[in-house]
């Protein structure tokens, strides 16, 4: 977990402006309402993706408790987007669709790509999916870019109070600690 702010104010005020969801409210909306948890997921064949979407509906009572709004940005068809987040009780969140990866490459995000082959053989991922997150969440086809990294953001209005990047798959956030 990294703590943020370094970002000029006006240039993530501006990239926030940009991002529109689903429903057609931009980011910077959102986050002047109420701080935002901003969750960048890989892909939906990706099953740390749907252990992060599952995480984050477990903590939703928390998370409405302490007043802060989960977001998702993903790269799939909003169609397909919904079954899952219907599937794991989030069918209400907030979503950006970002099938360009657009979203994840700007400059007050930057996500890397990486080859998924070779996260796929890196033991920290295997001792992932040994931990239970194939066995709960199984394991899919890549949909969209496999080489996309996750990433999390905490936003309160239009800056980035703290973020996590992944540096594998199988990293796993400490969300309370994002949100403080």
């Amino acid at each position: 977990m990294t703590t943020s702010g370094t970002e000029p104010v006006d240039e993530v005020a501006a990239a926030l402006a940009s991002i529109r969801t689903e429903s057609g409210v931009s980011l910077l909306e959102l986050a002047r309402a109420s701080p935002v948890l901003l969750v960048f997921l890989r892909h939906f064949g990706c099953s740390f993706c749907r252990k992060a979407i599952s995480d984050v509906a477990e903590l939703q009572g928390e998370l409405c408790k302490r007043g802060v709004r989960p977001v998702f940005v993903h790269l799939g068809p909003p169609d397909l987007a919904k079954v899952y987040f219907e599937y794991y009780g989030l069918s209400d969140v907030e979503r950006v669709n970002d099938p360009e990866a657009a979203v994840y490459r700007l400059p007050v995000f930057a996500l890397g790509r990486k080859n998924p082959f070779l996260q796929a053989m890196n033991p920290v991922v295997w001792m992932g999916w040994l931990k239970g997150a194939i066995f709960k969440h199984g394991i899919g086809k890549i949909e969209g870019d496999g080489h996309q990294m996750p990433g999390i953001f905490f936003l309160k209005g239009a800056k980035i109070v703290r973020h996590f990047k992944y540096r594998t798959i199988a990293d796993e956030p400490e969300y309370l600690k994002l949100i403080g």
